[in-house]
């Protein structure tokens, strides 16, 4: 007896399990992100169900790492071969255009339709291996760190954000590149001073390398940066993607300008959801993306 019943009215076959791979990838990043979900939700369903898709195979790949996967007990080398199966799987499946993991298939699909290959998956997966062998950052592997783990990112949400729905992937402009790369260092720097007792006391890590030549202020310093640069490519954005990236911006910015004026206080800076909502409706409205520091 087939296995593949029909849903009355609905898709059955491989559009039932592409449908069912992107509800796993929604629940995913619904789950564990609310600030992300709430962004999400600003995009146009063209772009929508496919950055979801990205950002749950990233999440599962950090949990790997840095989650469940060590409260089970797995020790480093065995977290490092099952994120090296999940990469492999992940480059495996976007060839062949199907997987058994539901994350890693919606991925593929993604990746498939937009232009996503192993230039930016290898990367990704390179800066979750360091996090197993190194515990502190001089500037040349801070970079590529934030590379991988970060511009990447957002490179592959950029080209989702110029190629779904699209006949063939194109390359996106340089420009809205260099906004992509400096958004997403921007959001991982903002993440590692928020995190920055964490990651010491829990993990044992130091990305950053802080001392009296390499301040806070100058990490700030160069998040408001880049903050203002990639704030300036968002007009190029397709109209669809706008509204989001700029609430995710702008979310980023509040968090640089609270931790500025953190006290030293150990507790994780954050922002009241009453503000992150008066951020998104300010950005539905189509208001510019706001500085760092107003």
């Amino acid at each position: 007896m087939s296995l593949a019943r029909r849903r009355r009215g609905g898709p059955t076959g491989l559009a039932l399990y592409d449908e069912t791979a992107r509800d796993a990838a929604a629940t995913v990043i619904a789950r564990y992100s609310t600030s992300f979900s709430l962004a999400c939700r600003l995009l146009g369903p063209r772009p929508r169900p496919h950055v979801r898709s990205v950002y749950a195979l990233v999440r599962i790949a950090d949990e790997i790492v840095d989650g469940p996967a060590r409260t089970a007990g797995l020790d480093d080398d065995v977290i490092r071969a099952v994120l090296d199966d999940l990469e492999h799987e992940t480059l495996a499946a976007i060839g062949r255009g199907y997987s058994a993991n539901l994350v890693v298939h919606a991925f593929a699909a993604t990746a498939r339709e937009c232009g996503i290959d192993e230039r930016l998956v290898g990367p990704f997966f390179t800066s979750m291996r360091t996090d197993l062998s190194t515990s502190r950052h001089d500037r040349a592997s801070h970079d590529a760190y934030v590379y991988g783990s970060a511009e990447v990112v957002g490179l592959m949400c950029l080209r989702v954000f110029v190629n779904a729905g699209a006949p063939r992937p194109l390359e996106p402009s340089a420009t809205l590149t260099e906004g992509a790369r400096r958004l997403g260092a921007a959001f991982q720097e903002v993440n590692f001073l928020r995190d920055l007792d964490h990651d010491a006391t829990a993990l044992g890590r130091d990305y950053l390398g802080l001392d009296p030549r390499r301040s806070r202020t100058a990490v700030l310093d160069r998040i408001d940066a880049d903050l203002a640069a990639a704030a300036a490519t968002i007009p190029f954005l397709p109209p669809d993607c706008r509204r989001a990236v700029t609430a995710a911006h702008d979310l980023f910015a509040e968090l640089s300008t609270r931790l500025r004026a953190d006290d030293g206080d150990l507790r994780r800076v954050r922002v009241p959801d009453s503000v992150k909502a008066r951020l998104a409706a300010r950005a539905w409205l189509g208001f510019a993306p706001r500085a760092a520091r107003a």
